[in-house]
């Protein structure tokens, strides 16, 4: 076990978002440990090194872990004793040695509809189109995906939300965009060609970005004039994982154990250890067009799946007691894959 007066390193990405989940992460340690000192470590990942890559294109071959594997290492190598992860990035098979040691208290798991607000259009200056450009569109607050007008076009790299938004609405078009979240906020205001952008609920609100009652959407560094609707389950279930923050650990180590165990949140873990089984039993990673969401009720969890194949939703869901997560999410698999034979 290491000295308490040195530091107990928490490594993170380095992003906006990262960050302020790191934060959070470092303010519970604190809490449950004021004695001991803890810091923030930022690791570059091989996903931050290709911000411009669409990480749904199939034509180039992307490593697994692309937002972890440098964290990993850092851990397995002693220089970081614990990591913090959007968990829908950390894959449910990891490097020997290194275990999921906790889960915070699961965020707002559904995704958000941002698109421009039609009043504000006219703000665009003449000067800023050209020919050929298509002109900005506006919609009018509560926009669902139903109500995109035949060939819309939403700024998304998610299969998952690619292919469940098309069971609502055929005519939608996708298109990749990279980046931190408040830069493809600004990417998507920016860009005629795009009519609305779909992003986490979680990470809006973990960078302060508000969507007030009148559906505006503000935050530091936004651009005035867009609006956001939330899209609720289960017009679109979300990622394994979304809204949960995982915090990673080397295996048998008494500091970490000790610390994860403190700041654990035990029915987010249990609704994530079930999605996980569910994800790692169906065999797929991030690029696959599955969803999932469980829920803790008492002493019973319940959990909703989707995948989508050939323009067609298969959707189960079942409950198992509380203390058997994994095995509810082996058996909803076991339904779906049935689906794709």
């Amino acid at each position: 076990m290491k000295p308490a007066s040195n530091p107990v390193r928490i490594a993170t990405r380095g992003s906006a978002l990262a960050l302020a989940q790191a934060n959070l992460v470092l303010s519970l340690c604190r809490r449950k440990f004021p004695q001991r000192a803890f810091e923030i470590k930022i690791v570059r990942t091989t996903g931050d090194k290709l911000q411009t890559t669409a990480v749904n294109d199939t034509k180039q071959e992307l490593p697994k872990g692309l937002f972890t594997k440098e964290i990993e290492e850092a851990l397995l190598t002693g220089e970081a004793d614990l990591a913090v992860h959007s968990l829908k990035d950390l894959p449910t098979d990891l490097p020997a040695g290194l275990e999921l040691g906790a889960v915070t208290k699961r965020a707002d798991v559904r995704d958000v509809l941002i698109y421009r607000d039609a009043r504000n259009i006219a703000g665009h200056p003449i000067e800023a189109w050209s020919p050929g450009q298509p002109g900005w569109r506006g919609f009018q607050k509560g926009l669902r995906l139903a109500g995109l007008p035949a060939g819309a076009v939403i700024g998304s790299g998610s299969l998952r939300r690619a292919a469940q938004a098309r069971v609502i609405n055929p005519a939608l078009s996708f298109s990749p965009i990279r980046g931190n979240v408040g830069t493809r906020i600004v990417k998507f205001a920016e860009e005629p060609g795009l009519d609305a952008l779909i992003l986490a609920a979680a990470g809006l609100d973990r960078l302060a970005f508000r969507i007030f009652p009148d559906g505006k959407l503000k935050g530091a560094g936004l651009p005035d004039g867009l609006l956001a609707t939330a899209i609720e389950p289960p017009d679109m279930l979300p990622c394994v994982g979304q809204g949960a923050l995982g915090i990673e650990r080397r295996a048998g180590d008494e500091q970490s154990i000790k610390i994860c165990d403190a700041i654990n949140h035990f029915t987010s873990f249990q609704a994530v250890t079930a999605e996980r089984a569910f994800l790692r039993a169906m065999g797929g990673g991030c690029q696959s067009p599955i969803g999932a969401y469980a829920r803790v009720l008492g002493h019973q969890i319940v959990m909703s799946v989707v995948i989508v194949a050939n323009a067609t939703a298969k959707r189960a869901e079942a409950k198992d007691v509380a203390r058997e997560p994994a095995r509810l999410g082996e058996a909803l698999a076991a339904k779906l894959l049935e689906f794709q034979q």
